[in-house]
């Protein structure tokens, strides 16, 4: 057996040719067709007594083919492996034709991508916002809760402070729309139009005057992305199904218990601490969330890595067959790219920084899980202990997509929290608003 690299560090590719010889898979297919002789059953003939010519003669070109691939990827593999090539996804075969029924030798080409070596940034600068939970983000909150938990009823009209629920679309627009909401309470431009409407009115309006332009409001009620809802212009068609209209709960001890858990407040003054202080630690935690996106986004701009771009979508087709088209790898290769970098990089991180995941520390991560659906955050260690069988169990489901789908989430999570240790991070008071506004 002959192999040999034909590499290409401009495109970051290689051809890797390998050559086999009769001597170097004869011995192989040979034992093969002895073992397949023993199994054969062949009319005329007692099982096990089928002459090995004619095994040969009738399946010799099946076990020669299948015995070659056998011997191809082990050889591609150890030649990598030997020789620290560090690919992108796996090797590409070339096509070619092959006759088994009279060659001696063969000779077989892949196409490589190669991944090069190369260095994250000395320094990296984020920003985490701190979030103030001002009165009005906290009226908003309380506004949820109301709706929550308040006493909802479908009056025959519509109301300032009531909800319209029915279908939105563009005034030109074909079918019925979307499903919405609409909450006559936010409307801050001309609320008239949406007053006194019953089952099965329609309303046409501008879109941005009734909501003064506020992509954000327009986003929130009606399902689109921020950047749709700054775009969606002209008049739109809401078809009203049904008016809601939800009485404010009192604010007594049965509401505190519904929203808090029982005995977790006693009046409203703690009530009222309790929701700022809730609604700060969400902030806080998608703070945290928004810096490590931050960190990541910036690791993958700032950290020069050159892609083989070719071999790349070529292999993006090859792997996804039958999902993805050349013409979808084009239309969304940068998203692609992306991806590829931030894995580089964190492998990168996860061998420098030797990280690794113990089984218990997955098993544990699922244990936290299943107590914090029972509301058992802190459980006895023994009702704890009687529990890890399960969670086990639980982990082992789907041929144990659950226990990978954990292992990831931890070690990305020790990923960040390395990368954190060598970014510069400032923290930036915001305003909800703006922190809505940014992260929206």
């Amino acid at each position: 057996m002959n192999i040999t690299l034909d590499k290409n560090d401009e495109q970051l590719t290689g051809l890797l040719t390998v050559h086999l010889t009769e001597a170097d898979y004869a011995p192989t297919v040979d034992k093969q067709i002895k073992e397949y002789s023993k199994r054969a059953q062949v009319k005329g003939f007692r099982p096990g007594m089928v002459p090995v010519g004619m095994v040969r003669k009738m399946y010799g070109q099946g076990i020669l083919g299948e015995e070659i691939n056998k011997m191809l990827g082990k050889a591609v593999d150890s030649y990598v492996k030997d020789n620290k090539i560090n690919l992108l996804g796996e090797p590409i075969p070339v096509p070619s034709e092959v006759d088994f029924a009279t060659a001696k030798d063969f000779s077989f080409q892949f196409e490589l991508g190669i991944l090069p070596a190369f260095e994250l940034p000395k320094e990296l600068k984020a920003d985490l916002h701190k979030v103030s939970v001002d009165d009005e983000t906290l009226a908003q909150t309380n506004e949820q809760i109301a709706r929550q938990f308040g006493e909802t009823t479908n009056p025959d009209e519509s109301e300032a402070g009531d909800y319209l629920f029915g279908k939105l679309k563009k005034a030109d627009e074909e079918g019925e729309g979307r499903t919405v909401l609409l909450p006559i309470g936010k409307v801050t431009g001309d609320a008239a139009p949406f007053i006194g409407k019953k089952t099965g009115d329609v309303v046409t309006f501008d879109l941005q005057k009734a909501f003064n332009n506020d992509a954000a409001a327009i986003s929130n009620f009606s399902g689109l992305s921020k950047k749709e809802a700054e775009e969606a212009t002209g008049d739109y068609v809401l078809s009203v199904e049904k008016v809601n209209r939800t009485a404010a709960p009192e604010m007594n001890q049965e509401l505190f218990d519904k929203v808090f858990g029982p005995e977790t407040v006693a009046s409203q003054e703690e009530f009222d601490a309790k929701v700022r202080e809730t609604i700060q630690q969400n902030y806080d935690r998608e703070a945290e969330g928004a810096l490590n996106n931050t960190i990541v986004e910036q690791l993958v701009e700032n950290t020069k890595i050159q892609v083989p771009t070719e071999f790349f979508k070529k292999w993006l087709v090859r792997a996804n067959e039958g999902k993805l088209t050349p013409e979808k790898v084009e239309e969304h290769y940068s998203d692609y790219e992306k991806e590829l970098k931030w894995s580089m990089i964190r492998n990168k991180v996860v061998e420098e920084a030797g990280l690794k995941v113990s089984n218990d520390e997955i098993v544990n991560r699922t244990l936290d899980k299943i107590m914090g659906q029972f509301n058992m955050p802190n459980m006895p260690d023994e009702m704890r202990n009687s529990m890890r069988s399960y969670a086990e169990d639980m982990l082992k489901k789907d041929n144990g997509k659950n226990y990978v789908s954990e292992y990831e989430a931890i070690l990305a999570e020790k990923v960040l929290e390395n990368l954190r240790g060598k970014v510069v991070v400032t923290d930036k008071p915001v305003t909800a608003e703006e922190f809505r506004t940014l992260h929206s």
